[in-house]
């Protein structure tokens, strides 16, 4: 991929169907008390960066917007949405237990889940929708998504191959920063 402008990344906080759980996909939960310390978390993390150039972009799916509004606030305005950062579609899958599922499917876990799904989008089509909408970025930007879509980005702005995506770091209340095809994960230790 040609080079791209420095990216902030950020998974949403906590909900209370992670905490259940459950599978979101495209359905939603509301962030848990720990979702939204973990999104002030990410707003004490970003005021540590310089963001006078940075846009904002975030899923339209509520967990998402919850958690850039928090994040975000003071820091950059307005908060743009792009269904293109929105969660892999899960297709029959949406809002099941996770372990239910992997016991009923042979999934090795949960992860597995996500490329089985009847009816679910896959990760070679999600590869697709996140390489499309890096293509289309003009300037440096903050972008709040989940934690499939985190990974997928964060990939393909590496230029790793796509059996590495299960080797991505996730993490919710915590800051990924992309320059260069080189990853940083910012935490308020360090």
């Amino acid at each position: 991929m040609t080079a791209l402008p420095p990216l902030y990344i950020l998974r949403h906080g906590e909900t209370e169907w992670n905490r259940q759980g459950r599978l979101q996909g495209r359905f939603d939960s509301a962030l848990t008390p720990e979702g939204i310390a973990q999104a002030r978390a990410q707003q004490s993390i970003l005021r540590r960066c310089e963001l006078s150039r940075f846009a904002a972009i975030t899923s339209p799916q509520g967990r998402a917007r919850e958690t850039a509004r928090i994040a975000l606030e003071g820091l950059i305005a307005p908060i743009n949405e792009d269904s293109a950062l929105s969660e892999i579609g899960l297709g029959e899958w949406a809002g099941k237990y996770r372990a239910e599922l992997i016991a009923q499917s042979g999934a090795r876990d949960g992860f597995d889940l996500y490329e089985m799904a009847p009816d679910g989008e896959g990760f070679a089509s999600l590869h697709r929708r996140c390489e499309a909408f890096l293509r289309g970025l003009r300037g440096p930007s903050v972008l709040v998504t989940h934690g499939i879509t985190s990974r997928m980005l964060r990939l393909i702005l590496m230029d790793r191959p796509l059996k590495a995506l299960r080797d991505m770091r996730g993490g919710q209340g915590v800051v990924f920063h992309i320059e260069d095809g080189k990853q940083k994960r910012l935490t308020l230790r360090g």
